[in-house]
């Protein structure tokens, strides 16, 4: 596996993470989940098992910690980890666009600090 091919895994790790992050909180405000955390009931840990959204979302995580154990295999872990906060800004983009999260100022200063740091490290290389 090339360099490249490494680094778009590693780019295609960071999705399928955002993705899970997605479908678990999409999973867990699902209106029998939040009924159940409201009275404080063990049922919640029940209705999870039982959401294809929270599973789905369980099988993202797990696909992408093997596909990420072949990028470490190829890419120095001090290249390879900063992308994983690419991670943080597609989550939050992901939150606001499809999700409807409120897009503050803090948040997209947030963003933009993360991309420049990224930059910063690759560039360093």
């Amino acid at each position: 596996m090339s360099q490249f091919m490494a680094l778009a895994l590693a780019i295609v790790c960071v999705g399928l993470t955002a993705i899970a992050q997605l479908l678990l909180k999409m999973g867990m405000s699902s209106q029998a989940i939040q009924r159940a955390m409201e009275s404080s009931t063990a049922s919640v840990y029940w209705l999870a098992l039982a959401s294809p959204l929270i599973w789905a979302g369980m099988v993202c995580f797990a696909a992408s910690a093997g596909l990420w154990l072949l990028v470490l295999g190829k890419l120095d872990v001090s290249m390879a980890y900063p992308l994983t906060a690419l991670g943080l800004v597609a989550t939050t983009l992901a939150g606001i666009f499809l999700l409807g999260e409120i897009a503050s100022v803090a948040k997209l200063i947030g963003i933009a600090l993360i991309l420049a740091g990224v930059l910063v490290l690759a560039a360093g290389r």
